[in-house]
């Protein structure tokens, strides 16, 4: 069973009402939102929770948890829990990747060849096809002259549209090093492009390539003169202006004054920015609301918990959240710990496997109790809001890697049921880890847990994986220092991971261990509880698409409030699994 949205946002009135409708219906829901998980056992978090829910849920598969952000429950779950769940997903915008040549009539989708897809993954490369082709589409439609790529990082985006759709690009990043790769990769790009237009009998001097400028877009403001001096062509000043907005900012003293564009060399702008960062998305809305030679924007948000805050990081004019007069006067503020919960994937969520479940589960388990131990014995740092950076990833790959060790020992000592390299290379099935998976880590040789768990499952060894971890969360590898016989596992201590894991969180806050810490006593408190964390984990995440498209519809109210003719809309764009921030905001200046 799932829920369909029954809300529409195609006027500021429509937005208005669903916005509306997603704030009365958070409002009882407040200590999910509030809550802090590292905080779960400390604060005992479970409590503030329907009994009958968490009692029902504590004893439910992993799949069926994994699936509570989705929105999908089942039969015989308490009606209110139900309820609260399909609302979730009713009041969430939807997330299905749209039919974008319906969408979009003419829009042509270009499949990148390997030499312009050279560095991309899957998921940038899934980006790129279809955005390209959006913005392609948009230039036309509204009669852009340039394309001004917004933090565009190494210039994948910008290239695909200089080389394949002809179009003038600028890339603005803050980082020098990203415009040096963008350069350099550009020039090798440009090579086969030219080759290929020489064997045509094309004329290889309309090849463009993308410009760089390195600026940390601080502003909207900024941008609007960055805007404007990028149309000052041939200009030897462009860069000088560039480079003074940005140290006035810096430094303070930029007075916000916009030059007026220039006489008789306006150029009509496209704003676009892939995943634009935290403020940096409202920047470019509000340069294009703002300064007349931006005649649309496309824009896919990203790091919702960077964003600033009225009332907390800046006044309300110039804040990240909220944008609209809508959302400002209904007094909402998200606070980070919602802005955080808007960056959960339900479609991430209800992908991952069981044993990867569990793994999430036990690592939250982990970094809670480890919480516990701060509070107990260094209290002092709980001022400062610590955090243990990619402590989880790092566990989790040192837990796949113990079960890679117990399969390798299976495999030497001859188990039949141990699939060998010899036999694996055999059937040429099986994808190795190249040295470019494997993450940096303090311990060599680890490698990334979802390379390991997709390896496995590809050579058919899912099932030694999944041996590995007991419905009940406990885990049982062969221990690394002996020769395990073959099927035989050995448990592994949960107290020494415990331990080993704290240990290593205490290294990373600069803390010496004391050795008072009872970290045994201190697992042995909360381990009964831990249970209860996946099921709080996935009913708090339940939230997280909804608090995604309080920011989506804030910003889309922001464009339909100001009174200028312009059109805007908001459309899932990429597969939501694949890239989970799918959702782009698009407007046009009639």
């Amino acid at each position: 069973m799932s829920a369909l949205g029954n809300y529409s946002c195609e006027t500021a009135a429509q937005t208005l009402e669903w916005i509306h409708a997603i704030i009365d219906f958070l409002k009882p829901f407040s200590f999910f939102s509030d809550a802090l998980v590292v905080n779960f056992f400390k604060d005992r978090l479970w409590e503030a929770v329907d009994k009958e829910w968490m009692d029902c849920l504590r004893n439910e598969p992993v799949e069926y948890l994994l699936q509570i952000p989705s929105g999908v429950v089942q039969d015989h779950w308490p009606a209110s829990l139900k309820k609260f769940i399909l609302t979730s997903r009713s009041l969430a915008f939807p997330r299905e990747q749209a039919d974008l040549r319906k969408v979009l009539p003419g829009l042509h989708l270009r499949s990148l060849n390997n030499v312009i897809a050279q560095g991309m993954n899957q998921k940038k490369k899934h980006e790129i096809e279809a955005l390209a082709a959006i913005i392609s589409s948009i230039v036309r439609s509204v009669g852009a002259g340039t394309v001004v790529d917004v933090g565009a990082g190494q210039g994948y985006l910008a290239q695909v549209l200089s080389f394949e759709y002809q179009l003038s690009v600028i890339a603005i990043d803050a980082c020098s090093h990203h415009g040096r790769i963008t350069d350099a990769r550009a020039e090798r790009i440009k090579k086969y492009y030219a080759a290929k237009m020489r064997k045509s009998r094309l004329d290889v001097t309309k090849l463009t390539m993308p410009k760089t400028v390195t600026c940390h877009i601080l502003s909207a403001d900024m941008l609007k003169v960055l805007s404007y001096s990028l149309q000052r062509k041939g200009d030897s000043k462009q860069s000088n202006l560039i480079d003074q907005v940005a140290i006035e900012h810096t430094h303070g003293t930029f007075e916000g004054k916009v030059p007026p564009p220039p006489e008789g060399g306006k150029c009509p702008l496209l704003l676009a920015g892939l995943h634009a960062c935290g403020d940096l998305s409202v920047s470019m809305l509000r340069t294009f609301v703002e300064c007349d030679e931006v005649k649309a924007v496309v824009s896919i948000g990203c790091c919702y918990n960077l964003l600033s805050e009225g009332g907390t990081e800046n006044v309300a004019s110039q804040c990240g959240f909220p944008m609209s007069k809508g959302v400002n006067d209904a007094g909402l503020l998200l606070r980070k710990s919602s802005r955080d919960l808007a960056c959960q994937s339900a479609e991430r969520w209800s992908s991952l496997g069981k044993d990867a479940g569990l793994h999430n589960f036990e690592l939250h388990a982990f970094r809670a109790a480890f919480q516990m131990v701060l509070f107990r014995y260094y209290p002092e740092i709980l001022t400062t809001s610590p955090t243990i950076g990619r402590q989880g990833k790092a566990f989790r790959r040192q837990q796949n890697q113990r079960i890679l060790e117990s399969h390798l020992q299976h495999e030497s000592a001859g188990c039949p049921n141990s699939l060998s390299r010899e036999s694996s290379m055999k059937k040429g099935n099986c994808p190795t880890m190249k040295s470019s998976e494997a993450r940096p880590d303090n311990n060599k040789g680890a490698y990334d847990i979802n390379t390991c768990i997709d390896t496995l499952e590809y050579c058919g060894t899912a099932d030694l994986v999944g041996s590995a971890w007991g419905n009940d969360g406990s885990s049982h590898v062969s221990s690394s220092n002996q020769t395990a016989k073959c099927g035989e596992v050995k448990p592994i201590d949960k107290i020494s991971l415990f331990e080993k894991f704290s240990q290593s969180g205490l290294h990373r806050l600069g803390l010496s261990c004391s050795n008072e810490i009872d970290f045994a006593g201190l697992w042995k408190e909360t381990e009964p509880f831990s249970e209860l964390i996946g099921p709080y984990w996935s009913l708090r995440a339940a939230l997280g698409p909804v608090f995604e498209t309080i920011v989506l519809l804030d910003r889309l109210l922001f464009l339909q409030e100001q009174d200028k003719f312009l059109e805007a809309y908001i459309l899932p764009i990429f597969d939501p699994v694949l890239s989970p921030r799918n959702v782009a905001l698009i407007a046009k200046k009639f």
